[in-house]
């Protein structure tokens, strides 16, 4: 069984829903899924596989409770080599050019990273799932199979 960390960039709680939601999915099925919380570089170095699900806040930016993280990973680069990584974006497609931006941010930079990246990113349309765990559970399924 896998060994999960979640790291979480939500606003309005939406997005911190969902990552309980997996969470307790992945512990159900026997993984052992935590949230890293609050965020930190050491939770990316030290975890197995990390699994970032983050809205989009302002203009496509990166929630405040996650940009920290963020910033520190740009400045520092720790290389995610040989850790599967996955990202699920939360958005609204309504918003043009800047849905799920905190998702295309963070799935930028664990490529830069060198992240081992079994499936790409997840967007999540507001628009078209009021609930985001209808999209994510398949998405969610595949991602775990392939780790």
């Amino acid at each position: 069984m896998a060994s999960i960390t979640l790291f979480v960039g939500s606003v309005y709680g939406n997005a911190e829903s969902l990552a309980e939601q997996i969470q307790t999915h992945l512990n159900g099925q026997g993984h052992e899924a935590r949230i890293a919380a609050p965020a930190t570089l050491e939770h990316v170095k030290s975890a197995e596989h990390a699994l970032f699900v983050s809205s989009t806040t302002g203009q496509g930016d990166i929630p405040d409770n996650l940009y920290p993280l963020f910033i520190q990973m740009q400045a520092q680069m720790p290389m995610l080599t040989n850790k599967s990584v996955g990202v699920v974006a939360l958005g609204d497609s309504s918003y043009g050019d800047t849905y799920c931006g905190a998702g295309r941010q963070i799935d930028a930079l664990i490529q830069q990273l060198n992240a081992n990246i079994i499936l790409p990113r997840l967007d999540v349309d507001a628009g078209e799932y009021f609930e985001p765990w209808e999209a994510v559970e398949p998405w969610l399924v595949k991602w775990v199979a392939a780790l």
